[in-house]
């Protein structure tokens, strides 16, 4: 993985901290073209990863970046799925059936559906959950895609659940399928962690919250520094400066600090913040 990833929170509104913030960052961005300035600013910048959501507009991206293959040629993509409201949205504009053949692939979408309906049938999870990834997938045929994540919002769910199979089924089929890494997003890093190993998925990648404040981090900052310190996995911390609560050079030291973490993600709107925050880590990581 890249050392330095970055995030797409910004773009579509989501500030932990501040409601006004996310307005405002709302509003800027309702036009792509906005959103590939700023993407542009992190390529030049020399973050080469975009980790993003399947949220509708995401799409028009992929098809910026299909468009511009020489200008585009080390960009990646991070793919986190499912983007729940994206199938709400879908499902009360064009009914139940439209929606689904929207999101499906182009090839072989007849196919899909009839398997789709037999694993409703027959209660077939694993048959579910792979027409699922196909569908969130579809949006970023012909791109880059090494690392496919399960978001926490269903990470967390199937946690919660107890469904731990579920796990195994999407790390085989992002592997299988797509020849990608499987990846998982959680609010409950050492938790998760258990479920994995007893699942056999082996030596995961999983991102979470990490830093020096222990914001949104599940069973505390010590729990977590042990967990990193000891457990064979592959880190990518998010939310290292805690919604703005935290000091980029406080922060960045925290996390740069430990040397297991492999990936930072972050997510910023100007070329100031981008190049600041970069340039930290590299840094960082050259003095330690």
């Amino acid at each position: 993985m890249e050392r330095i990833l970055f995030g797409d929170n910004q773009f579509f509104g989501v500030n932990h901290m501040s409601e006004e913030k996310a307005r405002a960052q709302s509003v800027r961005f309702k036009d792509t073209q906005a959103i590939m300035e700023v993407l542009d600013i992190a390529y030049e910048e020399g973050i080469k990863v975009f980790m993003c959501t399947t949220h509708e507009r995401i799409a028009e991206v992929c098809d910026h970046v299909r468009a511009n293959p020489e200008k585009y040629a080390d960009f990646q993509f991070y793919p986190c799925m499912p983007y729940a409201h994206k199938y709400a949205n879908a499902v009360t504009e064009y009914g139940m059936i439209e929606a689904l053949k929207r999101f499906l692939p182009e090839q072989g979408k007849l196919g899909a559906m009839l398997k789709g309906g037999m694993s409703l049938a027959k209660k077939d999870v694993e048959g579910l959950a792979q027409l699922l990834i196909d569908a969130e997938m579809k949006m970023f045929h012909g791109l880059r895609t090494p690392v496919i994540f399960l978001q926490n919002v269903v990470t967390d769910l199937l946690l919660g659940l107890g469904f731990d199979d579920a796990f195994k089924y999407f790390a085989d089929y992002v592997k299988e399928k797509y020849d990608a890494e499987p990846g998982f997003i959680t609010m409950n890093l050492p938790r998760l962690l258990d479920v994995l190993d007893k699942a056999g998925v082996d030596n995961p990648i999983v991102c979470s919250n990490i830093n020096k404040i222990a914001f949104r981090m599940c069973g505390g900052k010590e729990l977590y520094e042990k967990t990193i310190a000891t457990r064979r996995f592959r880190p990518i911390a998010m939310s290292v400066l805690a919604s703005g609560a935290i000091s980029p050079r406080e922060a960045l030291e925290y996390v740069c600090g430990q040397k297991q973490i492999e990936s930072i993600v972050f997510g910023a709107s100007s070329r100031g913040n981008i190049r600041q925050t970069a340039q930290l880590i590299r840094d960082l990581d050259r003095i330690s």
